[in-house]
Parts: C-alpha cells; sequence; structure tokens
C-alpha cells in the first residue's frame, strides 16, 4: 500500500498515483490484490464474501473492482485500450498486450490421440515415431500420458499418448482439452465401443477439431463402411458421406495411409490459423509428473505461450520450478522450448498435479512466494467451505440440530464397527497415482470401507513400510521398485507389500483382500439319513443304533442331528460306524450298520439320523 503522502508509483500492471489506482483490464485477482494492498488469498476471501468464487488467475469484473477499492480508500480508474495510460505529470510504462495479433507467430498442432482399449492408438504412435514405444506396456495398455513431436514435410505435429484403459479416463479427458486436434482411432473390426463413445464425448466438450482415424483396415472382418454407419448415427459424419468429419481409413501396423493422415493434421491445423506469441510470458500445462531416482521431481510439460529456457522460473501451483535443465522426447537436452513443445522439466520444488497451470515468474524467489501464496489460498477456500457447511447445518431447528447431531453419532459409532481395509499407494507417475485412487474409491461395499490413506509417487521407502504397521495398511506399488532394504523390513515388521503395472489386476487383488476380511458364510450340506431300526445294548449302560442307511453316505466324525417325531433331540458326530464287527469310515445307502452319536446313548426305534458338512462359503463385499 502506497504511504499516506500519496506518493506516486507504477507497476507492471497497474499505476498509482496517491488514492488514485489507474488500471487496463483484464483485472486478474493476483495482481489486483497488490494494487490495493492485500494479499491474493485475503482478495479471494472478500470475494468469496461477495457470493464470487475466483482463483488467484481469474479476472474480476470492473464494478467488484471498484467496490472493492473504494472499501480500502482508493479511487479506481479503468482505461480501456485505446485510452491514454499515463497520469498527467510523467508518462508510465505502457502495458504491452501480448495477445496482440503482431506479437503472435503460427505454432504446431497438438494432437491428442483417444479410442478404446486395443484399437491402436500406441500402435499408431509408434508408426508415426518410427521407434518402439508399445513393448513397455503392461498387459498392452498405455498406463500414463506421453508426449512426443515429429516432423512432416518441414512442419512440426505434437503427439498425445492417452492411456485407454477405463481407469484412466480423467487423464483422458485432460489430454483432450489441452488439445487443438482430437484424433478418434476406431478399429474397423470392432466399430464404436464404450470408451469410443467416452472419448467422442470428451473431444467434443473441449470443442477441438476432430479427425476420425479408423485403424486395422487389413484385419479379418474389416468393416470400414461400418464404422461410417456408426459415426453417422452420433452425428459425426465423414466428410466422403455429406459430413464435415476427416476420416482416414488406415493400417498403423503396415503404415497403410499415415503419410495420407498427417497431411489432413497439418491441412486441419492451417484452417485453424493456430498461433501463439514465442516472445510472451511463458505458460504451460502439466502433462505428467513423477519422482525419478537420480534427478528427483520431473513433469512433462505442454508449452502454451512464451518460451521455456533452461534458468526461468515459475509456479504451479503449490509447487514451483527452476529450470535446470530440459529434455525432449528423443532424450536430448535442449536450451529452449517454443510453444506447442512437449519437454521434460527438472529443477521442481516438488511433484506437480497433473494438468496444473505453470505461469512464469521474474526469478526463484518469487516462484516460491506464489506457490506459498497459492497454498495458502488452498488452505484459505477449504476453511471458508468447511465454514459454509457448519453454517448451513446451523441454520435449522434446535430439533434438526438434535436430529443431525444424532445422525453424525451413529454414522461415527458405525464407521468405527465396520471392518477397514487401509491401503498405501505409491505409483510411477502423478497421473497413474490419481486414476489408480479414484478406481479404487469407486470399490462400494457396506461391509467393508476402503481407506486410500497415502497416494503418492515415487519408490517404496522404510517410512511407508512403518507406517503401514502403525496403520495396519497394506502398501501397493503401481510401475514401482521398493528402495533396497525395504523388502526385509516388510517382512520383518509383518506388512504386505504388493507390486503390480496393471491396474485391473491391482483393482482384482484389493477387492480379494477386502473380501478376506470378512467372516466366511457358514451353509449346510446335507451328507446321508439313516433310520434306526433296532437298539442294542452293550456295557456300561451304552448303546449303539442299528441303522438302514436310506440316503446319500453316513461318514464316520461327520457332523449328524438325531430326528424324533420332526424334532432334534441332540446334534453331535458320528462317534462309531460299524458294519457287523468291524470299524470303517463310511456306509451307503442301502447297507445296514451301528452307528453311535458321540456323548449319547438314548436311541429308539423310529429315530432319523441324519448326517452333515460345513461348508464355507467366500464372502462377498
Amino acid at each position: 500500500m502506497p504511504p499516506e503522502g500519496g506518493s506516486d508509483s507504477d507497476t507492471e500492471i497497474g499505476v498509482i498515483e496517491g488514492n488514485l489506482i489507474i488500471v487496463k483490464p483484464p483485472i486478474v485477482v493476483r495482481d489486483f490484490a497488490g494494487l490495493i494492498g492485500l494479499k491474493p488469498f485475503q482478495l479471494i476471501s472478500e470475494l468469496m464474501e461477495m457470493g464470487i468464487f475466483a482463483s488467484m488467475n481469474q479476472t474480476i469484473e470492473e464494478d467488484i473492482a471498484q467496490k472493492l477499492a473504494k472499501s480500502k480508500g482508493f479511487d479506481l480508474e479503468i482505461r480501456h485500450r485505446g485510452e491514454k495510460a499515463e497520469p498527467k505529470e510523467k508518462k508510465k510504462k505502457e502495458v504491452i498486450d501480448e495477445n496482440d495479433a503482431k506479437f503472435l507467430k503460427p505454432r504446431p498442432p497438438i494432437v491428442c490421440i483417444l479410442g478404446h482399449v486395443d484399437h491402436g492408438k500406441t500402435t499408431l504412435l509408434d508408426t508415426l515415431r518410427k521407434a518402439n514405444v508399445v513393448d513397455g506396456e503392461a498387459g498392452g495398455i498405455t498406463q500414463h500420458v506421453a508426449a512426443y513431436q515429429i516432423e512432416h514435410n518441414g512442419n512440426k505435429i505434437s503427439f498425445l499418448d492417452t492411456p485407454g484403459h477405463a481407469a484412466f479416463s480423467k487423464i483422458r479427458e485432460r489430454g483432450a482439452n489441452i488439445t487443438d486436434v482430437s484424433i478418434l482411432v476406431v478399429a474397423a473390426d470392432d466399430g464404436f465401443m464404450p470408451q469410443t463413445d467416452e472419448a467422442l464425448k470428451f473431444a467434443q466438450r473441449s470443442q477441438t477439431s476432430l479427425m476420425v482415424a479408423i485403424n486395422k483396415i487389413d484385419s479379418k472382418g474389416a468393416d470400414v463402411d461400418k464404422v461410417k454407419t456408426q459415426m453417422q448415427e452420433r452425428s459425426i459424419p465423414s466428410e466422403d458421406w455429406g459430413g464435415d468429419v476427416v476420416t482416414v481409413p488406415i493400417s498403423a501396423l503396415k503404415g497403410d495411409n499415415i503419410e495420407e493422415l498427417l497431411d489432413m493434421i497439418l491441412l486441419q491445423a492451417e484452417v485453424m490459423e493456430l498461433k501463439a506469441n514465442p516472445t510472451g510470458q511463458f505458460e504451460g500445462i502439466v502433462i505428467e509428473a513423477r519422482m525419478e531416482v537420480g534427478r528427483g521431481p520431473t513433469a512433462t510439460l505442454i508449452v502454451q505461450k512464451g518460451t521455456l529456457k533452461v534458468g526461468d522460473a515459475f509456479s504451479c501451483g503449490d509447487v514451483y520450478c527452476k529450470v535446470k535443465a530440459m529434455i525432449d522426447d528423443q532424450g536430448q537436452s535442449i536450451k529452449s522450448a517454443p510453444p506447442s513443445t512437449p519437454v521434460n522439466v527438472l529443477g521442481w520444488s516438488g511433484v506437480p498435479a497433473t494438468g496444473a497451470i505453470c505461469v512464469a515468474s521474474k526469478n526463484e524467489r518469487a516462484a516460491r512466494k506464489t506457490a506459498e501464496e497459492n497454498i495458502e489460498a488452498e488452505k484459505k477456500l477449504e476453511l471458508l467451505a468447511q465454514q459454509e457447511v457448519a453454517d448451513l447445518n446451523n441454520q435449522g431447528g434446535d430439533e434438526e440440530k438434535d436430529n443431525a447431531g444424532l445422525d453424525a453419532l451413529f454414522a461415527a459409532i458405525n464407521k468405527s464397527k465396520s471392518t477397514a481395509y487401509r491401503v498405501i499407494l505409491k505409483s510411477d507417475v502423478r497421473g497413474s497415482a490419481e486414476a489408480l485412487k479414484d478406481s479404487l474409491e469407486e470399490i462400494i461395499s457396506d461391509k467393508v470401507l476402503l481407506e486410500v490413506l497415502r497416494s503418492d509417487v515415487g519408490q517404496i521407502t522404510k517410512s511407508d513400510v512403518k507406517m503401514a504397521q502403525t496403520s495396519g495398511a497394506d502398501i501397493i506399488g503401481f510401475n514401482v521398485k521398493p528402495e533396497n532394504g525395504v523388502m526385509g523390513e516388510a517382512k520383518h515388521l509383518g506388512v504386505n507389500l504388493y507390486q503390480n503395472s496393471i491396474i485391473y489386476e491391482i483393482i482384482d487383488l484389493v477387492k480379494d483382500n477386502m473380501a478376506e476380511l470378512l467372516e466366511p458364510e457358514l451353509s449346510e450340506k446335507k451328507s446321508g439319513r439313516a433310520e434306526i431300526r433296532q437298539v442294542f445294548k452293550v456295557s456300561k449302560g451304552r448303546s449303539v443304533a442299528g441303522c438302514m442307511v436310506m440316503e446319500g453316505l453316513i461318514t464316520r466324525n461327520k457332523g449328524a442331528r438325531l430326528v424324533r417325531n420332526g424334532k432334534v433331540i441332540v446334534e453331535g458326530k458320528v462317534d462309531t460306524l460299524r458294519r457287523f464287527k468291524d470299524d470303517v469310515t463310511e456306509v451307503k445307502a442301502g447297507f445296514e450298520c451301528g452307528i453311535r452319536l458321540e456323548s449319547f446313548d438314548k436311541y429308539e426305534e423310529g429315530d432319523i439320523i441324519e448326517t452333515f458338512e460345513i461348508e464355507k462359503i467366500r464372502p462377498t463385499l
């Protein structure tokens, strides 16, 4: 805030003359907060009190900005484009519009490949890159997003490969939302499948230019016209059927029509007139992030605006980065990355969230400060949200409050009594960790509560094992290995540690482990029935029942009950079983035998002895 004396000052985003603030739209929350002497999270809090929910990078309406400035003792003057922004006495620095057409240069298109599992998306990328990226995928499924750039006829094209498994729908949606052209891969033999329709919705929602690649045209049962008919039914008719969706039949495996597909991508890009300012302030989006041994946190970015250089600093949500090195998709170190370039960046303070926006800062110190402010703002938003819920709960009458309190108490008691299966998840990349956590939390069970205590990236460590032991949890590693000595530590402490690289196998494993926590259901299976025909007295008051086996099999040491006139007199085990004078283990239907039940001697003619087995049935969730 300027001193009360009213000394003039200016910033990059506004001019302050005493109590007068002169700004040009757009008015961004982070910048405006500084002009009126507030921290960004304080301004966000005040906006929430006015019923406006905004993040630090969002803009404020002019009338709202006027009210806020007035409440802080400032007069706000908003100068629109074309008006002179300099004060009367001295000329101020001109605010440059980075999005002005004169600064924009053509940029490569960003292409997202979407489609159903095993319809050939990764094979298509493999053919495009002339390199094998298929073999490394566990179970034939791409586990995380990869970004590549190729050159065709002197023009660059950036590609995103998104996972096809159902668990990765969030990553696919995120991939579709940052692209210019979405290529929907449909197998000519299978046609449209559930995930194909899901991917189509993502592409349409993100309003990208849609193309369809009909793959596997060389396979048995391929029917291109069937796929085009299905496209017609979904209101995306092919160009050659009178529509406007570019459709290219291809064979990703053999490379048929791949050149034509690339030509059509470049044609689409030309029509779209894709441009960005390579000299402006850097902005990018995180495609994937991971913790690498020897490198620490790394993340793959797509540069959206400006040019990222080694040594640059930027903030990204609750973390920041000073670029130590940049590596392209070929594994080569590069010094700068212009718009639409996918690049792996080293130098992070922590692992960023996938889909997070990266914004340039003046230096590392400023980037760190912004990240800290973002954390503070998130905490503030969480507290305000909790307060709103509490206020809503308190608006009811006393009776409603009592009922709500009782409901909460019973819910807490039920939760404490319910069986819980706790897991700690470790994954190789952030996107996979998110997808796995979301998939596990979708396992619904009234009998077992699933608790994901932690979901993180990086190797399984001894601290994970100690946490698992303390909390009674299992550790699940997805595509990661434990550090040295961790397996021995886990065995010593009795902690279960599972490793797998296929997501649906992990989901099945968790379901099995949850079911094993439940008591098995017991089922009685009748095995034999015998009728007492004569009772024989033996020594010391003991009796033996002479029987005819009517059904099934009477077996020694099996469970048995004696039934008289429809009522159960006693239950126990078959203690003695004889044929004539010989002890036997079993007697079949149609044969006579002598039976004595454990600790029972009061047999009567006409009594029925039934034998049975108790089977344990595996419980279900």
